[in-house]
């Protein structure tokens, strides 16, 4: 295999592009219909909650455990290469909690990720004030904090992706879009091979193709003998700066509570934001200024000191999210030979971008 065509440049396909460039001999294209960062990904906070996850093993803990291991070398390596800085958060995540229920059920993860070599701490109430003086709710009991948990930004991150993966020889075609996947059979048979994509910049030839186009990748597969089915998800944020930061604010952890997160940023701004918004019709999105103003109050509850400051920039995105299969999507696609899919990953895009190029490396050069 030499030539393979990415369809889709946001951080799944950006990562993949880049892990691609690392195998010498391949001459890989990376293509998108806008500019890269302008689907799914820009809407992302960056918060790479793997640890914290309650996937204890099998797929989904792997793809997790695989993605924060490889980002330990892969920052450093893009920074290196691009001359770019990707800011990270390295103060880790801190889950709040609300019933001595959901404490008890940590427990159990704790054991298990200390066997894993990962480091997870119950906080009482005492300790969580103590430590995070900013969160003032008289309903938090305490918290689960995950000091190995990653926030990146996702800009950054996907830009540097897309320059390292250009400066190892990778084409990156913006602003182009596929028409058609044009296939043949094999043998007489019912399996496809993709040779050829028709754009609008005119036909590509390939050997083997990967879809990473989020909710685009749904008409991309319609000539399959399973077409996928992804259906957007609402994911709404809001940017806020504060005149001044509190006293003793110099430990500043992403805050997430009720699936609501607050990141730190520096300079006094704080990204506030959820995905768990679903539109109330398959085919579209709804934007509601209501649901924006509660998760905003719900930040608030949990972080008063939020109070007054200014909002300075709002966004939303649509989140792909699979139906009738678990998220991501990562696999052959049906009734090709040479065509795989990477795409679905809902809320954990920049988690599991790295386990996710390292798959899809592995189902052609293992």
């Amino acid at each position: 295999m030499i030539r393979i065509a990415i369809i889709g440049a946001g951080v799944i396909g950006a990562t993949i592009a880049y892990e691609l460039s690392l195998i010498k001999g391949l001459k890989i294209t990376l293509i998108d219909k806008e500019v890269s960062t302008m689907g799914s990904t820009r809407a992302a906070l960056g918060v790479a909650m793997g640890i914290l996850s309650t996937k204890m093993k099998g797929r989904g803990w792997k793809l997790r455990h695989t993605s924060l291991q490889r980002y330990k070398t892969l920052i450093p390596e893009l920074e290196t290469l691009t001359k770019q800085s990707i800011p990270i958060n390295h103060q880790g995540i801190l889950m709040l909690k609300f019933t001595e229920k959901q404490i008890r059920q940590w427990k159990e993860l704790i054991t298990i990720r200390k066997s894993q070599g990962y480091n997870l701490e119950i906080w009482d109430k005492e300790t969580l004030h103590k430590k995070c003086p900013q969160i003032e709710n008289n309903t938090i009991i305490g918290a689960v904090y995950s000091p190995q948990d990653l926030q990146l930004n996702p800009l950054k991150l996907t830009q540097a992706l897309v320059k390292g993966a250009s400066i190892n020889g990778v084409s990156c075609k913006f602003g182009v879009k596929v028409k058609n996947i044009i296939s043949n059979t094999l043998n007489n048979s019912n399996i496809r091979k993709c040779y050829e994509i028709e754009t609008t910049q005119g036909k590509l030839e390939v050997d083997g193709l990967v879809i990473a186009a989020g909710l685009g990748s749904n008409s991309l597969t319609i000539t399959s003998s399973r077409p996928l089915d992804i259906r957007p998800v609402l994911g709404q944020a809001l940017q806020v700066k504060l005149d001044k930061l509190p006293e003793n604010q110099n430990f500043q952890p992403v805050i997430n509570g009720n699936d609501v997160n607050i990141v730190p940023l520096g300079n006094r701004e704080y990204w506030i934001g959820a995905t768990v918004e679903f539109p109330k019709r398959t085919e579209e999105i709804i934007l509601e200024s209501e649901l924006l103003e509660n998760m905003k109050q719900q930040a608030l509850s949990f972080c008063p000191f939020l109070q007054n400051a200014k909002v300075i920039k709002t966004w939303y995105g649509e989140r792909p999210r699979p139906e009738g299969e678990p998220a991501p999507i990562i696999r052959k696609l049906p009734g090709y030979d040479n065509v795989l899919v990477a795409t679905g990953h809902y809320r954990n895009g920049i988690l599991l971008a790295p386990a996710t190029a390292l798959a899809i490396r592995e189902y052609w050069f293992s």
